[in-house]
């Protein structure tokens, strides 16, 4: 019998439809030309690659900003952004369908490409690209337990 999908605390801090990417502690980072399509949040617990918290997108329907959220990560996808390898847990509650994981990483291939063309305006080297889709456990192995010296992501957005 497989095992069940990991079950994680997701914090939303960029609710489904909004404009405005906030980071941690509510600080605006961004402000986009297009809405948000799923709800964009982050895991408490654990760092991912680059070094800030793991960041998870929630689907289903749009949840308020701070809503701390209990769901299963179903898959990861890998986004390479100014050369950091970063992992996206894809969480909710019941299992998405195959579509729905299709049309995610899609997603982040459209959002890799824009990332570029932001980057090479602002002047920030490095890759941009959607690696693809990794099992969700994986990207749980590669992240690592946020610490207590933590306070901060080091790198500018």
């Amino acid at each position: 019998m497989p095992h069940a999908p990991p079950e994680v605390e997701v914090v939303i801090e960029v609710p489904r439809g909004s404009f405005v990417k906030r980071d941690w502690h509510g600080r605006v980072v961004f402000v986009s030309p297009l809405p948000c399509p799923y709800n964009y949040g982050s895991v408490p617990t654990h760092l991912g690659l680059e070094g800030d918290l793991l960041d998870a997108i929630v689907l289903g329907p749009r949840l308020a900003l701070g809503t701390r959220i209990r769901v299963r990560a179903w898959a990861a996808v890998t986004l390479t952004d100014r050369g950091m390898a970063d992992d996206k847990l894809v969480c909710s509650r019941d299992p998405p369908r195959a579509t729905e994981i299709e049309q995610v990483r899609r997603f982040f291939g459209f959002y890799a490409r824009c990332k570029a063309l932001l980057n090479r305006l602002r002047r920030r080297p490095g890759r941009n690209a959607c690696e693809g889709l990794i099992g969700a456990a994986e990207a749980l192995q590669r992240a690592r337990p946020l610490g207590p010296d933590w306070t901060d992501s080091p790198v500018p957005f």
